[in-house]
This record gives C-alpha cells, structure tokens and sequence, in this order.
C-alpha cells in the first residue's frame, strides 16, 4: 500500500494526499451482494432538521459484509479486493468451495487467490476467522465479537488491530484499539491480522469539496454562535468561548460521561488512554 501527493497543478491538488489503491484489484463489485443505501440528509420522519451538518454527498449503494464468518470449515478462495465507499477498509470478496460468495473485511497482506476458512480446526493465519479460544496467546487479531454468534464489532476500521494478550477460564484478555485492555468471551471471533487500507490516516482531502462528496457539511464553530444557539456563543469580537461544552451544556476534553455502575465495566481491566 502507498499514498501519492499530487503534482498542484490546481489549488485544491496542492495539499492534497490521495491512496495508491495498490490493493485492489478491480472496480466493479458485486452486483448480487450490493443493496440500496437511502440517506436522510439528517432530516427525521416529519422533514426536520434533527442532526446538523449532514446533507448531500454521492451516491453510493451498500456491500452487504460477512460480520459473522459463520460457514465454518469450508475453504474460501479470495477472488478480488475491492474498495468499499461505506468504511474505511478495503473489502475481499470470497468464493466458497460450495458456490457461495461473500464479502469480508480485508485483512492487511490478504492476497487474491489465498485460500480462508473460518472455525475451531483452523491454522491462525492472516484472514481466518476462529474463536478466542484456539488463537494463540500475542497473535495479532481484529473484527472482534463482543457475544458469542453477534458478529464482529470490534476493531473494523482501517489499520485497527487488538492483541490477544491471556486467557483465564471462560475469558480471555485483549487489548484494543484505543489502549483499553477488557475480558471478552473466548467463545467470541475473531480474524487472524490487522484491517487493511493503514495508509487511511495519511490520507489529506485537499479542499472542502471533498467533505461535500462525503456527505458533511460546513460545520459552525460555537464560539463564533450567539448565546442563544451555544453555551459557548456570544460576547464582543474574538472573545473566548468559555469552558468547553456541547450544546446541551456537558463540558468536554477530560469530563467522564460514562456510568459507573455500567454492567459491562466489571469487564474492563484497563481504561483507555486519554
């Protein structure tokens, strides 16, 4: 994978930091995997505005994934990777041995032609799925479940990977992401490698064109809004906004909303950095 800074031969080229897409493979997907994607433009049932900032966008039409990896003990083949405009991940498409196709998260080094399978009797190489329970201890993994059969929810991003770190019983210990270390079920999945696409965060739009292509709009900065729009608004020239807040009024950078009597923190080891 590689990222190419392009030559400015326009102002919006001269920052701008595009992916070499040296992945993938080809550009038409899969037509009997892909379905409608309708976008709300932030807009609730009755026509309101109840998410600002969000509108526009191209049109895209989503690729049905494989979170699961529930076909266990058949060989797949990797017949292509794909780019995905609905994450930051590539996407694999796989051929079972008995006809079926699907599309998974890529895993960084998958090849096209590689054989993957998924289940209890499987070496842990890149791209196979297998429970908590049969990875050996340190491996690299990623598209992680959080409950048996729920399907990956953890770790899908580009470049994300977890650490398998032990295993105590009916839990084992990975670490995560964002730093956090937690217990999760050894009867959970998860897929041996870390996502694809790592050269994601180097990625410079360029212009504010791009974030229109991406759906988002141009985004109001509180402390330049009037009292009456933002706790942070008001007050003469360029005065600061205050405490730092949200619009409802919850101050941000360091101040813990979460519960503390949460049922899941009895399974979190280690809190994440800050």
């Amino acid at each position: 994978m590689s990222v190419r800074k392009l030559k400015p031969i326009t102002p919006g080229q001269r920052f701008r930091v595009v992916n070499g897409y040296d992945a993938i493979t080809t550009d038409k997907p899969e037509k009997s995997l892909l379905a409608p994607k309708k976008r709300s433009g932030g807009r609730n049932s009755q026509g309101r505005m109840t998410m600002r900032y969000i509108g526009g966008g191209h049109k895209k039409r989503y690729r049905i994934i494989d979170f699961k990896r529930d076909k266990h003990g058949i060989p797949a083949t990797v017949a292509s990777i794909e780019y995905d405009p609905n994450r930051t991940a590539f996407i694999a498409l796989v051929n079972y041995q008995d006809g079926e196709k699907r599309y998974v998260i890529a895993q960084n080094g998958l090849q096209v032609g590689q054989n993957i399978v998924s289940g209890e009797q499987t070496a842990p190489e890149i791209g196979n799925a297998m429970t908590l329970a049969g990875i050996p201890l340190g491996t690299i993994i990623s598209c992680i479940e959080l409950r048996p059969g729920q399907g990956a929810v953890m770790a899908r991003s580009a470049g994300a990977f977890a650490q398998l770190m032990a295993r105590d019983g009916k839990y084992a210990t990975v670490k995560l992401p964002s730093g956090e270390t937690r217990m999760i079920l050894t009867a959970c999945m998860a897929t041996i490698g870390a996502v694809s696409n790592s050269d994601h965060q180097l990625l410079v739009g360029g212009k504010a064109g791009r974030s229109r292509w991406l759906g988002r709009r141009p985004r109001t900065r509180p402390v330049v809004m009037n009292p009456v729009d933002h706790p942070m608004g008001g007050g003469e020239g360029k005065s600061s906004g205050g405490h730092p807040r949200s619009r409802n009024g919850i101050p941000s950078k360091g101040y813990k909303t979460r519960s503390r009597t949460k049922a899941s923190n009895k399974y979190i080891i280690e809190r994440r950095k800050k």
